[in-house]
């Protein structure tokens, strides 16, 4: 007779764990049947499915900045602003709500 399940024991950081259990509940998937889905899609994808990488750049963390780095970064905005590099506010949260579902 096939063994039809087998046991995977895994060390995951608490919050980690309820955050993403918390998620997986509202969509009615238990955590079981989504790290099977996981499983899956790594023997489908032969790799990880989706990109391991740093991203390209990072954003600024403006509390971390001195005073001077803080004036720089606001001159290139304002510089940026006065020779047209700039988009509409419509289109920053659009994108922003498309890349990161905010």
């Amino acid at each position: 007779m096939a063994v039809k399940s087998a046991n995977l024991y895994a060390r995951i950081e608490p919050d980690v764990k309820e955050q993403a259990e918390s998620i997986l509940s509202a969509l009615g998937i238990p955590a079981s049947n989504a790290i099977n889905m996981f499983y899956k899609q790594i023997i489908l994808q032969k790799g990880l499915p989706f990109a391991v990488k740093l991203p390209a750049a990072k954003p600024i963390e403006m509390s971390a900045l001195s005073k001077e780095k803080f004036d720089a970064e606001i001159d290139k905005g304002y510089v940026d602003m006065l020779e047209g590099r700039t988009e509409p506010a419509e289109k920053v949260f659009a994108d922003m709500q498309r890349d990161y579902g905010l």
